[in-house]
Formats: C-alpha cells, structure tokens, sequence
C-alpha cells in the first residue's frame, strides 16, 4: 500500500451548496488548507479547487471537485494522472448517512454504498474501488424518499458543531493515517463520538 499522497473532498460547487450536508467531505480539505495557512484556488486542468500543503513529514495535495457530486471522478482522475498518484495512495473525504454527525470512520476499499462521489470516482478509476474513505458522519433522515432534500440541506447549528468536533478529530489522527499507522487513527477516530 502506497503512501497517501492526495486528500480529496467531495461536494458540490457554488455557494448555494457550500453548508450542505453533502459538502462535509470538502469541509475537510477546506479545513486542512486553512490550518496549513494554504488556499483552495481554481485549477482548471483538475477541474477543482486544488492547493498543495505539507503535514506532518508528508507533502499532500489537497482537492474539491467543482464537478458536481456525480461528476467527481473526473476531477480526481485528471489529479492523479497528472502526479502519476495511484488509487490506493488517496483518501476521498465524504458525507455518509450511516453513521450519526459527531463521527467519522476511516475505511479502505468497498462499495459505493449508493454515493454518487463515490460510484463516480471508482468508474473513474477503472472500477479500481481500493482508495482510502473518509467517512464523515451527517446522520440520516429515516427515508430514503427524504435522502435529496436531507444531503442538500443544512444542519442545524448542534448538528453541524458536531460534525465540526468530527473534523477537528479527523485532523489529530490524520498524521497516524499518512504514516501508514492506520490501526492507531481507527482506533482513536472510531472511538470519538461529540
């Protein structure tokens, strides 16, 4: 398994969307950027906003498809050719109903789980689905009628300090992920609940 070279965060583009749930992943690589005293800037040939930051003793580029959601693999393909980046060396940052705001779970590999980021990237990929997730908790509104309105919405102001202390946890175990110490970033990242 390569070293992780690229976080992406997935969302959608404009600012009609930019404190929706379906944004949390690109709250992230948002999040990171500013803590490094970095800027998200428009790259058109990754289709994205893309900056590139140092953390810990690795360097990392960092990207938001400005695709729509189920558009993202096209961005992530043109990153990863570019700097010859192979699937197993990112980690894709994304919203995920499954599990409660307030948590986030690390995962390799798997299936799209009905997210269209996801579906997208891995066809990007060449149905090659062994990159990195990470999930960020947004919760989920009890039926899958109410999935679109739910992803395109925004959370409350508990919700979303919840998923905020998520972020924060996700950025302090994130050195132990890049160092390949992936048991040790689970097991503290799995345990975190706001």
């Amino acid at each position: 398994m390569g070293d992780v070279k690229a976080i992406i965060g997935l969302g959608n583009p404009g600012s009609e969307y930019e404190d929706t749930r379906h944004n949390a992943g690109a709250w992230l690589v948002e999040r990171l950027a500013r803590d490094a005293a970095q800027t998200l800037r428009p790259e058109r040939k990754f289709l994205g906003l893309y900056t590139k930051i140092h953390l810990g003793r690795h360097d990392l580029h960092l990207l938001n498809p400005t695709t729509f959601m189920n558009r993202s693999g096209a961005s992530v393909a043109a990153l990863c050719q570019f700097f010859k980046i192979a699937p197993d060396e990112v980690i894709v940052a994304h919203d995920e109903l499954d599990i409660a705001p307030g948590t986030a779970r690390y995962k390799t590999g798997g299936g799209h789980g009905g997210h269209n980021g996801l579906r997208d990237i891995i066809s990007a990929f060449g149905n090659h689905n062994g990159f990195h997730r990470l999930r960020v908790g947004i919760g989920h509104p009890g039926s899958a009628k109410l999935v679109t309105n739910y992803v395109l919405g925004r959370p409350g102001k508990a919700e979303r300090d919840a998923i905020d202390a998520a972020l924060d946890e996700i950025v302090v175990t994130l050195p132990d992920a890049l160092d390949g110490n992936w048991a040790r970033a689970m097991n503290r990242l799995h345990a975190f609940s706001a």
